[in-house]
């Protein structure tokens, strides 16, 4: 689907059923800014203004993958992103292990937003947020809403996407511009209140906002339903990447300069507290709301990708067969159905028992399996390059090395910042699909023998 052409054949494409640059850059924005931002503030908080310096580390880093997952989009075209990237570098086997990976961080990553969306409604409508019934409710239907979407087609699921992207930016935008009148210079002082030396305090601050940025690479997942791809994914995953820190650092600025670092720190709903700091009680009315609409359109976004990764990976016999199949709607219902399945069976277990311990550290797998990816993405291009016998220490050549090397480093680093028990925990998770991957390869052998 790849057509290069003036802004009318774009336009025209467009309204075909691809996805065009602002679809592309909204699932860039709209992944990464979901309901992260609305409780961050307070997070960092215990850090002081300091915490301010951790997400300007954490952006570059964000923006080093933006252009490691833009140049490999050029390289490798087909369709699953990070998956597709890995087989290319590293041969089939790292490429399962990647698609598993990232796949399981999919689906569960969309329980916990769905358990997050039901939670901000729970906010405007005190009777969902008294009944675990009625919050549950809310939570299955927004994934289901949002998978028949998708199931329907790319199309209709970029403008959702859009849509959302545009609402959910009108309360942060607000905060992150007009909340500088009511910043009082007082509150930047002292600068590190962690009792921390000023790096420490700023690496466990940038450990905590990696987190924000999870999705950047999400343009690249769909590529095979976007509009000439090797312009408009590099393009979409950079400048969603430095939207979202503009208004991740203009936010979490105003949080602090709003708001005492003390007071702020304590609050289980930060940016709701600084709105009401500025504008009354219809300031935290009007954040609940646009963290609704965050969170929805997070959940559509993730809801894509579980269908495209798994598809992508099916159609090179990684994943099993049925997942690589379109429905007539041509979309990846089968591998969205079963994803969004699994996402529904957490929800439940988390209303059900009530596993809040559980369904936090079902997130914080969901990070783990994200940045593994990350990490072997960085070298994707220097390996493709050894592997087809391109390399040379051509300037340019050693430009991707580079570029790779900080790549690899950071992402090395921020699984590091994830804590021994998540990465211990993720690694067994991991581990559990290699016997998945024997089960499809001896399949289709004794297919071929057939």
């Amino acid at each position: 689907m790849s057509r290069r052409g003036s802004a009318t054949t774009e336009t025209a494409q467009d309204a075909s059923g691809g996805l065009g640059l602002a679809a592309c850059t909204a699932l860039v924005v709209g992944n990464m800014i979901g309901s992260g931002i609305f409780l961050l503030p307070a997070s960092l908080a215990a850090f002081g203004p300091i915490s301010l310096a951790g997400w300007v580390v954490t952006s570059l880093g964000a923006l080093v993958l933006a252009i490691i997952f833009g140049r490999l989009s050029r390289i490798v075209t087909k369709t699953g992103g990070p998956y597709a990237y890995t087989e290319a570098g590293y041969g089939e086997f790292a490429g399962f292990i990647i698609a598993w990976g990232y796949w399981i961080a999919l689906w569960t990553g969309n329980a916990a937003v769905a358990v997050a969306l039901a939670g901000y409604v729970g906010y405007l409508v005190p009777a969902i947020r008294d009944s675990n019934t009625s919050s549950l409710l809310v939570a299955l239907a927004a994934i289901w809403i949002l998978t028949l979407v998708n199931v329907r087609g790319v199309a209709g699921a970029g403008l959702v996407q859009i849509a959302t992207t545009v609402l959910k930016l009108v309360p942060l935008g607000l905060i992150g511009t007009v909340g500088f009148f009511w910043v009082d210079p007082a509150n930047f002082s002292p600068l590190n209140t962690s009792g921390q030396s000023n790096l420490a305090a700023i690496s466990a601050a940038a450990a905590l906002t990696l987190w924000a940025y999870l999705g950047l690479e999400s343009a690249t997942v769909p590529s095979g339903s976007v509009i000439d791809p090797d312009k408009t994914i590099p393009r979409a995953t950079i400048g969603g990447v430095l939207i979202a820190a503009a208004l991740y650092i203009a936010v979490t600025t105003v949080a602090i300069g709003v708001v005492p670092s003390a007071r702020l720190a304590t609050s289980s709903a930060p940016l709701a507290e600084v709105s009401r700091q500025m504008w009354g009680e219809i300031g935290g009315v009007l954040v609940a709301v646009g963290a609704i609409v965050s969170t929805f359109g997070t959940l559509n976004g993730f809801t894509l990708l579980t269908g495209q990764v798994p598809y992508g990976a099916a159609l090179d016999r990684v994943f099993p067969e049925r997942m690589g199949h379109l429905c007539r709607f041509g979309t990846p219902a089968n591998a969205l159905i079963f994803s969004n399945a699994l996402a529904s069976l957490l929800v439940i277990m988390n209303f059900a028992h009530g596993l809040v311990g559980a369904f936090n550290t079902i997130i914080l797998l969901a990070v783990m399996s994200s940045l593994l990816p990350y990490a072997l993405c960085s070298l994707a291009e220097l390996m493709i390059a050894l592997r087809t016998g391109r390399f040379s220490p051509r300037p340019g050549t050693l430009k991707v090395a580079v570029l790779g090397f900080v790549g690899f480093v950071y992402a090395v680093w921020a699984v590091y910042g994830a804590g021994a028990e998540t990465v211990f925990l993720g690694f067994l998770l991991i581990l559990a699909g290699v016997p998945v991957h024997v089960a499809i390869k001896w399949r289709y052998s004794r297919l071929q023998r057939e």
